[in-house]
């Protein structure tokens, strides 16, 4: 299996320890267990991973198309991607709102609202052009819309309270999921 986007690795270690060969990657990592490489520098042979899955990894791709083709190189025809993704063109005022309210004390980010959207929406893919990118090489289901702020400079916690505003239609769902196979 690969994961792209490994981070620290944590999701990686419980992998392996549930009997999983696990590729971790994430360029920006500096974590034993975690391959510093960029997915699109990733030498793999073809064909190599029977599964692969990327959380909250693929809107920070650069260069995007050439990247997902990496990605479908590696991967066996039938081959099943999980991606857990942030879709930025749902983040609105309240959903911005919503999260400055709660983050970290620490968190000297954007004051504002309209900062945080248009921050975002500046430096991030939208969920829209992952999945065009994704969708030339993957059979992708829909998106399963659910809660993805809680997860940014935020108590552990929240993650149920956001799911709760979501229910009430007080902010909208900016996390999605999706699972797919290598075409």
């Amino acid at each position: 299996m690969l994961e792209v986007g490994a981070g620290g690795g944590e999701l990686a270690a419980v992998l392996r320890g549930d009997g999983y060969d696990v590729v971790a990657i994430d360029p920006a990592s500096e974590s034993a267990g975690v391959l510093a490489v960029a997915l699109g520098d990733l030498d793999e042979r073809a064909g190599s991973f029977d599964a692969a899955l990327a959380v909250v990894s693929l809107h920070h791709l650069d260069p995007l198309d050439a990247s997902c083709r990496r990605l479908a190189e590696v991967m066996r025809p039938g081959g099943r991607l999980v991606v857990d993704e942030f879709d930025v063109e749902r983040l609105d005022d309240r959903a911005a709102a919503w999260w400055l309210a709660r983050r970290e004390p620490h968190d000297h980010g954007p004051a504002t609202p309209v900062e945080v959207v248009a921050g975002l929406r500046e430096h991030v893919h939208p969920l829209g052009r992952v999945r065009t990118a994704l969708e030339e090489w993957f059979a992708l289901e829909e998106a399963e819309r659910g809660p993805y702020l809680h997860r940014w400079s935020m108590p552990p916690g929240l993650r149920e309270a956001e799911a709760q505003a979501i229910a009430a239609g007080d902010i909208p769902a900016t996390g999605a999921r999706m699972v797919g196979m290598r075409r």
